[in-house]
């Protein structure tokens, strides 16, 4: 979109799009006419080719791309070719970087400072999820997936930080990095990767990073901690570190550290550390990043883009921490290769033990999608620690949330895709109405 925006000529394929990609590709004219792969679409005109990671080598417009010689980027090589002449501000981390680059891109905007961006949500106030422009710095999100089936390198190698983050590490991805040591590995390459004069500040409670940083002692790393703050309502007041209170729209430990995070990368184009706090009253977050879909006086309703052990125990304790008189009840989709994998669910046991009533859910068609043998609700139970109701198709979950509701009720819907296509807003809307 970003490179429509700048007007080039794109088109694309793919066999599956999904909401919100697909309405917003649609409105500009970019959605395909037809889903599925056909090499007749490749042809000697086009300049280039960005693969993503959802084609397999056998993909045939890729093998007919590579037949006849057009130039193959992967999405992360090509936006470094767009970035190589800019400073480059890099957010990296197992969890939090998605909240914590829509952090800085918030303040930036809110201070009038020119900045391209590539973040891995929608943004209120943001047209698209990447901008591409003469600005001078660019903010990237740093994620440490693959780049493309022909490109087995983490997205985040490409980018050479200047300034970097990393938020801590927890074992992810477990289908591309198969132990938690070659995982680790990763980050290690990824400081590598730093420009000469470059920084990396990174969580410094973080066992892993604290030993990455020792092993490291010619590369700048700074440790950093998260602000002091207390909840308030559905916010919480965080304090500078010169004493002063601020009222900012997020809550959790993780988001006073994302906070903390996001402020030092700030203060190297000169926001001062009151003033970023100052630009986060009014800041929203990230799409599905503890988003609030519907508050009324018995019921409360937020969704989570949380999939991964680290970040589904994150949300739920930042969840009863700033709820600790209300009913909490959890619905967590099975939705990533890692999982629905049988040797990392169990790295879930006790994530949903925070909550009053938990529930997992995954369908078999992800499975078939995702090649994985087929798991059995009682074994998924077991993984969780028991004391968690299992569901494999839509109706009974929805059926099982609307019976758990009490007089006063937080309902937290967890997931990396739709619970099977649900209409999160209007499932909100009716809930809060029969509450």
């Amino acid at each position: 979109m970003a490179l429509h925006y700048n007007h080039h000529t794109v088109s694309g394929s793919d066999d599956e799009i999904y909401d919100p990609a697909r309405s917003r590709l649609e409105s500009i004219g970019l959605l395909p006419t037809k889903m599925g792969w056909d090499p007749a679409r490749i042809s000697p005109d086009l300049d280039a080719i960005i693969l993503g990671m959802h084609a397999r080598k056998d993909n045939p417009e890729l093998l007919e791309a590579q037949r006849i010689g057009l130039p193959i980027y992967s999405y992360p090589e090509y936006i470094y070719q767009e970035a190589k002449d800019k400073s480059r501000w890099v957010i990296a981390g197992s969890h939090g970087k998605t909240s914590t680059t829509s952090m800085v891109l918030h303040a930036l905007k809110k201070l009038n400072l020119n900045a391209d961006y590539l973040v891995g949500a929608q943004l209120p106030g943001f047209k698209t999820m990447v901008r591409l422009s003469d600005a001078p710095l660019m903010v990237l999100e740093g994620d440490e997936y693959l780049s493309s089936p022909i490109d087995r390198r983490p997205k985040f190698l490409h980018y050479h930080p200047n300034t970097a983050i990393i938020t801590g590490i927890a074992w992810d991805h477990i289908n591309v990095f198969p132990t938690f040591e070659n995982y680790l590995e990763q980050f290690q390459l990824f400081v590598n990767e730093l420009a000469p004069e470059g920084r990396i500040y990174y969580f410094g409670d973080d066992k892993h990073l604290q030993e990455i940083a020792a092993k490291n002692p010619s590369k700048a790393m700074s440790p950093y901690f998260g602000f002091e703050g207390h909840a308030e309502g559905d916010q919480m007041i965080v304090r500078s570190d010169k004493g002063n209170s601020f009222k900012v729209g997020v809550f959790g430990d993780h988001n006073l550290q994302n906070l903390k995070a996001a402020s030092l990368l700030c203060a190297e184009q000169g926001i001062e550390q009151e003033q970023f706090l100052e630009a986060m009253a009014d800041f929203q977050g990230a799409a599905k990043r503890l988003q609030l879909l519907n508050q009324s006086e018995k019921l409360t309703i937020y969704q989570d883009f949380a999939h991964a052990p680290s970040k589904v125990k994150a949300t739920l304790e930042a969840v009863r921490k700033q709820y600790p008189d209300k009913k909490i009840v959890a619905a967590l989709e099975l939705h990533t290769f890692s999982s629905l994998n049988k040797k990392f669910l169990p790295l879930y046991r006790d994530t949903l033990s925070p909550a009053d009533g938990a529930a997992v859910f995954f369908q078999k068609h992800t499975l078939e999608m995702k090649k994985l043998p087929s798991l059995d609700t009682a074994e998924v139970s077991e993984y969780f620690g028991g004391e968690v109701d299992v569901f494999q198709e839509q109706e009974p979950l929805i059926s099982w949330l609307r019976h758990q509701l009490d007089e006063d009720s937080v309902v937290l819907l967890m997931s990396s895709g739709t619970f099977g296509g649900l209409d999160y807003r209007a499932f909100a809307e009716d809930l809060s109405l029969k509450a």
